[in-house]
Order: structure tokens, then C-alpha cells, then sequence
């Protein structure tokens, strides 16, 4: 075989094996993608075996056919990460401000006729799109030099007609402007929520929570279409039927205009809606049960202040992080970590084994959240002898759970991940095998893990879904070895300079395009 041959080969084999994982990953047989190419399983078979000569026409039509691009041509492609993994991280890393909370909050300046600065923003894409939304219906937003501080300023009227539904579109928290714009228009419209593919989320929930405010939606050509009858200042009592975030705050979002009092039962207290409550309370809103599963707002039909907020920490890239640190066998500091809401997670850790110690606590600026700096030592792990699973706050985070994954397969022993609340996510983590882990799918809900692992290097899609991308890439850190990471343009969405801040504690990444 030349030289020629062998590089066409290898090239061949790395293309199959993007195939294979983009269509594993939207959950198709071979014979499915055949069917959607109009040919045949065992040209499928031998495109992912790499023994499929392919043209430039075929490779579209496989990209399409995925929603994926496999390679690009004449203009740059999606981002991939080279990493070189085996090696201890050491020294400190800071955790920054939450996502989650960042989200809540810009939708919550729809609320306030006044001006809202928001310090210490998370500069990530999933907030990026939230802005593009809010600056396409009027309201002005404007970073402060440091780019890290947001004040925005809504209009006395909105141009819904000119939202940008291709942002909206991008991801799922565009359903809590519900909450807020109920009370500026009797009629409105908003693009289908997305987000990242982790299988079917109702929204039947939200409307639950937001119907006794008067509100209406059908959901048809694409949109939401809202219609909202005015139900005065009388008392309300909403029972959430799930207790969800994203619900939670959708309600206190609705309750905070509302002229009257609101008893929100069944409501998440996590830390997302803390941090919603203390800018409610900055406009004037009063809420008692904080921290609770039972709120109660006294709401006003006018919100007019200028406010500024700080932004608490956030405790999911305060996880990610010390997942990191595990699996490499690292020391490692993680600072500014919210306690509060990773209790149960280290709790769980304690039991796995892991050494580490708490610094004394301390307030984050916003004054409520609790915070410690956490340096975690390298430990010999053993699997726990319960399953993990999440539960509501102030249970496991259910954004939490895909990490225990990764140090479950650092651990000795076997560990079932019950992931009851999404559809599919758990699908995602059996990627670690081609890392080396033992991970079975039990069911589309749970995997069974089995360690210690002796991870190796290989080249991999990104999964659709943000938390087990990250998974992928922190086992790439623990392998030996070079490892590929492909289009993870979906890592950006939730975290801000991941890749920076892993190299500044040892990590070798390689950020590179086709």
C-alpha cells in the first residue's frame, strides 16, 4: 500500500467514524440512515467501517441527512479540540458566575420600567442569544468596558413582530418571557423553545403554573401563540405539578406584576431562583419562603427602579470542575464554590472516598449565597453502594449527575446512574466507552458503570447535549495519550473559557477547525 493509499484509508476510517457517532447520537439504526438516503445498510455498514470511497455529493447528503457537518468546504467548519490527556492538574481555578441564573434574570428585566445592571455575566452563547432576542424586540443592552457588567433598559413598548426567531429558536429559555410579557400584551407570539436535544420536556407545566395568571397557548406553525384575559388583583394559589426551575421562575415571573398575593407551592428553591427572588426584591417585590418550596409574592402592578445585582456563582461549573480534578488525580483548589447547592453532591464524594478539605465560608456579593473554596486531593476511589440519582434541590442536581459518571469509571467497583428526568441524556455517556470505560445502558434511563478504568485516546463527536459533551472531554483529560474532540460548539452554551482554564491548570488542549 503507498503512502497515498494509507492516508486515504486513515481519512476514510475517521469520516466512518463520524457517522457512526453522529447517527448514534440522533438515535438511528444503519438501516434508518439508509432509508433516509435512499440506499442501502450495507453501504451504510461500509461507510462507518471506512471501506466506502465517498464524493463531495455524498458527503452533504450524509451531512443533511445527520444535521451534522461532517466537513466543510471553502469556508471554516465547526471547532474540534485535540487533547493530550494523562497528566495531574494542579494549583487553583476560579468558578464564575451562573448561567443559569444569568438566563432567568435577563428575562426578568422585561419586568422593570427602570434601569437593570446585572455585574459579573456570564459571557457564554446561551446568553448571547438570550440578548440577541431582547435586542431585537427594543430593549437596549450595553456592556460596560470590562465586558462584564449589563445594563439594560426596556421600552415602554415592545416590537414583538420583529423578535429574532432564529435566536429564540436556539434555545429554551425563551419560554420564560411568558412570565413577563403576559402583563405588557393581551396578544403575543413567540418562537418553539429549543435547546439541547435531551428528548421530550413538556412545557405543560409552564402553562399550568401560568393559566391561573390569565394566560392561554396553543402551540401551532412553529410559534406560541399567547392570548391573555386579566383576572384583577385577587389572591392566587398555584400547586406547580413538577418542581422545576425553569417553571418555578416562569411563575415568580407572572406573580411579580400580579396586584395581589401569590402562594407558589411545590416551587423549586434552587439556586437559579434564589438569585431570581433577590432582583425581585430589589424592584419591590415581596417574597416570603426563601430558599422554601412554598413562596409567597406580593406583587405590584408597576415595577420602576433602577437596580444593579451581582450575579452568585455557578455550581454546576463548580462540579465540572472538581470532575476534572478527580479523574486526573489531581490537588486542586476550586474557589468561590456555592456550598449550599453542592452538599449532596460531596456528600456522595465523601462516601466514594474522594480527600478534601472546605475553606471557612464566606458571602458572595449578592450577600445571601454561601461560598467555599474546596481543594480536593488525589484519592483511590470506590463505587457508593446506593445508586446516584438527582432529585430536586436540595437533592443532587439534576445537571450535576452526568459527572458522576466519569469519576464512577475512576472509581473501583460498579455504579448505577439512575438519570430518570431526561429521555435520552444517559444514552449520551455510554461514549466513554470508546475511551476505554465500562459503561452498560441498562435501560434509556439508567447506565451501569463498572471501574477502575484505564482510559485511552480516541476521536469522538460531541455529543447534542451540553453536560455529556463536557463528560467526554474531562475523560479525554484522565486518557492517555491524544484524543479528538469534534464540533463543540455545544460546550460554549454553558461555559465561558472552559479550554483556557483547564490549560492554565496543565491541561493540553488543542482548539483547532477543519
Amino acid at each position: 500500500m503507498t503512502l497515498t493509499e494509507e492516508a486515504t484509508g486513515q481519512s476514510l476510517r475517521q469520516i466512518g467514524a463520524l457517522v457512526r457517532d453522529a447517527r448514534r447520537h440522533h438515535g438511528l439504526t444503519q438501516a434508518q440512515l439508509a432509508e433516509r438516503l435512499n440506499t442501502s445498510q450495507s453501504a451504510i455498514a461500509r461507510i462507518e467501517q471506512g471501506n466506502q470511497n465517498l464524493t463531495l455529493e455524498l458527503l452533504g447528503r450524509l451531512s443533511a441527512a445527520l444535521e451534522s457537518e461532517l466537513i466543510t468546504v471553502g469556508r471554516p467548519g465547526p471547532t474540534h479540540l485535540r487533547v493530550r490527556g494523562g497528566t495531574p492538574l494542579s494549583g487553583s481555578v476560579t468558578v464564575k458566575s451562573s448561567k443559569n441564573a444569568a438566563v432567568a434574570l435577563l428575562c426578568a428585566s422585561l419586568l422593570n420600567r427602570g434601569r437593570t445592571t446585572l455585574r459579573n455575566v456570564s459571557r457564554i452563547v446561551e446568553v448571547d442569544r438570550i440578548l440577541d432576542v431582547l435586542t431585537s424586540i427594543g430593549v437596549s443592552a450595553t456592556w460596560d468596558e470590562a465586558g462584564r457588567d449589563l445594563t439594560l433598559v426596556v421600552p415602554d413598548q415592545l416590537d414583538l413582530a420583529a423578535i429574532d426567531a432564529d435566536a429564540a429558536r436556539r434555545t429554551r429559555s425563551i419560554i420564560m418571557f411568558l412570565g413577563p410579557l403576559l402583563h405588557r400584551a393581551e396578544v403575543f407570539e413567540l418562537p418553539y423553545a429549543g435547546g439541547c436535544n435531551l428528548g421530550t420536556r413538556t412545557v405543560q407545566p409552564h402553562m399550568i403554573a401560568l393559566r391561573p395568571f390569565g394566560l392561554d397557548v396553543e402551540a401551532h406553525a412553529g410559534e406560541y401563540h399567547a392570548s391573555v384575559t386579566r383576572v384583577g388583583g385577587r389572591d392566587l394559589t398555584i400547586v406547580l405539578t413538577e418542581r422545576g426551575d425553569t417553571v418555578t421562575e416562569n411563575a415568580l415571573l407572572a406573580a411579580a406584576r400580579h396586584d395581589g398575593t401569590t402562594t407558589i407551592r411545590n416551587a423549586s428553591p434552587n439556586y437559579m431562583v434564589q438569585d431570581l427572588c433577590l432582583y425581585l426584591e430589589k424592584l419591590g417585590v415581596r417574597i416570603a419562603g426563601f430558599g422554601t418550596t412554598t413562596l409567597v409574592v406580593t406583587g405590584r402592578p408597576v415595577l420602576d427602579a433602577d437596580v444593579d445585582y451581582t450575579i452568585s456563582e455557578d455550581p454546576v461549573e463548580a462540579m465540572s470542575l472538581l470532575t476534572a480534578g478527580i479523574v486526573t488525580g489531581s490537588e486542586l483548589t476550586v474557589r468561590r464554590a456555592p456550598i449550599e447547592f453542592l452538599e449532596i453532591e460531596l456528600a456522595t464524594l465523601t462516601e466514594m472516598g474522594l480527600r478534601y478539605e472546605l475553606s471557612p465560608e464566606y458571602p458572595a456579593d449578592n450577600g445571601r449565597t454561601r461560598l467555599v473554596d474546596v481543594t480536593i486531593h488525589p484519592s483511590q476511589l470506590r463505587a457508593p453502594i446506593d445508586k446516584v440519582h438527582p432529585m430536586p434541590f436540595p437533592g443532587l442536581n439534576i445537571d450535576n449527575l452526568p459527572f458522576f459518571a466519569v469519576i464512577a469509571a475512576a472509581a473501583t467497583g460498579e455504579t448505577v446512574i439512575h438519570d430518570w428526568v431526561y429521555d435520552n441524556r444517559a444514552i449520551h455517556l455510554s461514549d466513554m466507552t470508546r475511551l476505554g470505560a465500562d459503561v452498560r445502558l441498562l435501560d434509556p434511563h439508567r447506565v451501569l458503570v463498572s471501574g477502575p478504568t484505564r482510559w485511552s485516546g480516541a476521536e469522538i463527536v460531541c455529543p447534542p447535549a451540553l453536560r455529556p459533551a463536557v463528560c467526554i472531554l474531562l475523560a479525554m483529560l484522565a486518557a492517555k495519550g491524544q484524543s479528538v474532540l469534534r464540533n463543540v460548539d455545544i460546550i460554549a452554551r454553558g461555559y465561558e473559557q472552559l479550554y483556557e482554564r483547564l490549560v492554565e491548570m496543565g491541561a493540553q488542549i488543542e482548539v483547532f477547525s477543519d
